[in-house]
């Protein structure tokens, strides 16, 4: 029987990658990873590490490939079963490449050119403004339409990616008919946008230079609550959630994320409280929810054929779906296969 992940079921397919540079955020996790185990039952769901766009900035080769490690393991700590879905290693999958390079071809410069993230991230690495900084939404594009997705979650700063996506496979497809899907944008209904516990004004980040401002998925509970203890608030000393007060309100979303607590009850519990009280429970609030991922991680990690052997079976059938759709392709434009 042919496995339900060729999309023989009616189930709608989503696709969603991670770059491996750095462990995930406490922002990732609320943001959209923390509903991703929920999403197995109700789609038919691919997971990749994107270590193939990492490079795009300079990497140290044993960092990425233990980085890469440790997401993989990370996503499996998440509660993601490779049973149910997909869980694979981007580079690991040769189509994406060879696919990429098609759509390199069949994408204008000037619809590159508008890219925000290629303009930032030229901003912050002068000294490497390579061409894959330029063409990097074309293997993005190649992740999506490799496997047919029908939705991609994504964040508001992530939604123009997704639309030049969708131009390029409209495009191809006006030219050689219906090769492939065009996919959807998915908005996470529940998802948390978390902001950097030293710079409120700014989302937390895998890359900010403030330590103190991010809490990544692997801190231990004593990192955790030194960095909320020292978390930006004001002087009003008062738990509310109003315009001007972004500390206090990054931190009142953060606790409701995380115990499902409308803000009006955070107000009322913390009424007549100071912002040390409030601070220590968020931080044993993330501990708290933290804490089952954290060891599940610390037990895969450790299991090395076991992680070998999910990397493995997840590259196998990545490669049976997307190489029928790069074959497709492929003849459309004219290739010997």
């Amino acid at each position: 029987m042919e496995n339900s992940n060729t999309q023989t079921s009616k189930r709608k397919r989503s696709l969603s990658l991670i770059q491996p540079t750095s462990v995930p955020t406490l922002g990732n996790y609320l943001g959209a990873m923390k509903g991703w185990p929920s999403f197995q039952d109700e789609f038919d769901t691919i997971y990749g590490v994107a270590d193939l766009h990492s490079i795009t900035v300079r990497q140290d080769p044993q960092k990425l490939k233990k980085q890469t490690d440790e997401l993989f393991a990370i996503l499996l700590a998440l509660g993601l079963d490779p049973e149910k879905g997909i869980v694979f290693i981007q580079s690991q999958v040769p189509a994406h490449c060879q696919l990429a390079w098609i759509l390199n071809c069949y994408t204008q410069f000037g619809e590159l050119s508008r890219m925000t993230q290629f303009k930032d991230k030229s901003a912050q690495h002068r000294d490497n403004i390579n061409a894959g900084l330029f063409t990097y939404p074309c293997l993005m594009a190649a992740d999506i339409l490799l496997y047919k997705a029908d939705i991609v979650p994504v964040g508001a700063d992530q939604k123009q990616h997704l639309e030049i996506t969708r131009d390029i496979a409209e495009q191809f497809n006006g030219i050689y008919g219906n090769v492939f899907t065009v996919p959807q944008a998915y908005i996470p209904k529940n998802g948390a946008r978390v902001m950097s516990l030293q710079n409120p004004a700014k989302k937390m980040s895998k890359s900010d230079t403030n330590p103190k401002g991010t809490i990544y998925l692997t801190d231990s509970p004593e990192t955790i609550m030194k960095k909320f203890k020292s978390a930006v608030t004001d002087s009003e000393m008062c738990v509310r959630f109003a315009p001007g007060k972004d500390g206090v309100n990054n931190l009142i979303t953060i606790y409701s994320a995380v115990t499902g607590k409308p803000v009006a009850e955070i107000e009322n519990e913390f009424a007549g409280k100071g912002y040390g009280d409030f601070k220590k429970a968020v931080g044993e609030a993330v501990v708290e929810e933290l804490a089952p991922v954290q060891e599940r991680f610390n037990r895969l990690i450790s299991e090395k054929d076991y992680l070998k052997e999910c990397q493995k079976a997840g590259r196998e059938k990545a490669i049976c779906i997307s190489q029928r759709i790069l074959d497709k392709a492929m003849k459309k434009v004219g290739f010997l296969l």
